[in-house]
């Protein structure tokens, strides 16, 4: 029962310690870095720790197969980390870049997507004449009532259908997200049974070559353009939202997307909207709205990750104690001698580290090579907040290469303290006897 207990308080230290690491903001390990490298140039104890550390470091190609399981562990830590907060990053970057400040998008009071909004089609012509919508060269207003239909197709990689989001737009649709180009064909045609599909959904999924015709409603549309806009619009199919409805029997709009006129357009909209009874609507920016989407599978994909990482690390963490005490062990005569020369714990204690360390940043930066170059701008799809598919690319961003680098040296730094700690309390006598 006593080995249990010190067993389990054992691996509650490593955790905290490597839990504390792990938290540790840049500039504190900047400086802690700063701190012992001036510690091994400047003072005699850190000299002697870099002398000691040459000698183990020059030994290591004798041992390579118990380093090269330290390396391939945090490796295989650092790599699947990283590409599992790349795809969050690339998710919610994705529909961060969705929409602007300078458009907004109207909902029913209360609703939190437009999967649960209404809006009648009454109150379209009264939202048209309120003050901070822009207006378009003919003087209308550019504001486009839209509805959201999840259709099935087929996947690109194994045929099986998926949900994809059908949305059907007004005329004003395209003034207001100027970023959407006709990369192929043309766009729709209003009041004509007609789509054009995003550059992400025509990747992802088949039968969507300009010229196809689909079945859909018990309907046959015909595609007709593919455009690119670099967010989450690529995910999406685009049709004349008056041809959409009736042809789901839709008798109202999900939402209103505007142009905002001028920087206090929003504001006086936001007013405009309260004084009216008849218009119990929510506004926010698109930018806003479609950002605030992405929070609950981003938090999601991180605790995921962080959780699967940490697992992975507590094994890597085990296999680096098992290697460094089997190293320590087997370099016991070398150690005893360094001793009786006059190396104090201290020195030791650093050498061991500092190899151990090395091992853990090879392991690092190998971990975050491979993560960059096999996932970072690697196309996927997942489900998003409306319940259709989302098409996106991972991002493996400076940040998530350096939180992967700190978890390796993390896991180098639990898994060589308790080995050098022993190393440095060997009696010199006892060693060299065991040697």
């Amino acid at each position: 029962m006593k080995r249990f207990f010190s067993g389990l308080l054992t691996v509650l230290l490593l955790a905290v310690l490597l839990g504390g690491w792990i938290m540790l903001p840049w500039f504190a390990v900047l400086g802690l870095a700063i701190a012992i490298a001036l510690w091994l140039f400047l003072t005699r104890s850190g000299r002697l720790a870099r002398e000691a550390a040459k000698i183990g470091i020059a030994g290591l190609p004798q041992r390579w197969g118990a380093s090269l399981v330290i390396v391939v562990g945090i490796a295989g830590v650092v790599g699947v980390l990283v590409a599992m907060l790349a795809m969050g990053e690339g998710f919610k970057a994705t529909l961060a870049s969705t929409g602007s400040t300078g458009s907004a998008i109207l909902l029913r009071a209360g609703s939190q997507a437009e999967t649960n909004s209404v809006i009648r089609r009454d109150q379209v012509p009264l939202l048209a004449t309120l003050p901070g919508i822009a207006r378009g060269t003919d003087g209308r207003p550019l504001a486009s009532p839209e509805l959201s239909q999840v259709v099935n197709l087929p996947t690109m990689a194994e045929g099986t259908d998926a949900n994809v989001q059908f949305r059907g737009v007004g005329p004003a649709g395209w003034m207001i997200r100027p970023q959407l180009e006709i990369v192929q064909g043309r766009r729709f045609t209003p009041g004509m049974r007609e789509i054009v599909v995003g550059a992400g959904t025509h990747q992802q999924f088949r039968g969507l070559e300009v010229g196809n015709q689909l079945k859909l409603a018990n309907q046959l549309w015909t595609v007709v353009g593919r455009f690119k806009s670099g967010d989450s619009h690529d995910s999406e199919l685009w049709a004349d939202a008056d041809v959409l409805g009736p042809a789901y029997q839709r008798s109202a709009f999900q939402s209103v997307t505007v142009k905002l006129d001028g920087k206090d357009g929003l504001a006086r909209l936001k007013a405009a909207l309260a004084a009216d009874p008849r218009l119990k609507l929510d506004i926010e920016t698109t930018r806003d709205y479609y950002g605030r989407q992405s929070e609950g599978l981003t938090r999601l994909i991180r605790i995921l990750g962080t959780v699967i990482g940490g697992i992975m690390a507590i094994g890597a963490v085990f296999g680096a104690l098992n290697t460094m005490y089997a190293a320590v062990a087997g370099r016991a005569r070398e150690i005893a001698t360094l001793r009786a020369l006059g190396f104090r714990g201290l020195p030791v204690v650093a050498a061991v580290m500092l190899e151990t360390m090395l091992l853990a940043l090879l392991g690092g930066l190998l971990g975050a090579a491979l993560a960059w170059l096999l996932f970072n701008g690697y196309t996927v799809s997942t489900l998003g907040q409306n319940f259709s598919q989302v098409v996106f690319q991972f991002r493996v961003s400076p940040e998530l290469l350096w939180t992967g680098l700190k978890w390796a040296l993390g896991i180098g730094l639990v898994g060589g303290l308790f080995p050098a700690l022993r190393a440095a309390r060997v009696p010199v006598s006892e060693a060299l006897r065991a040697a």
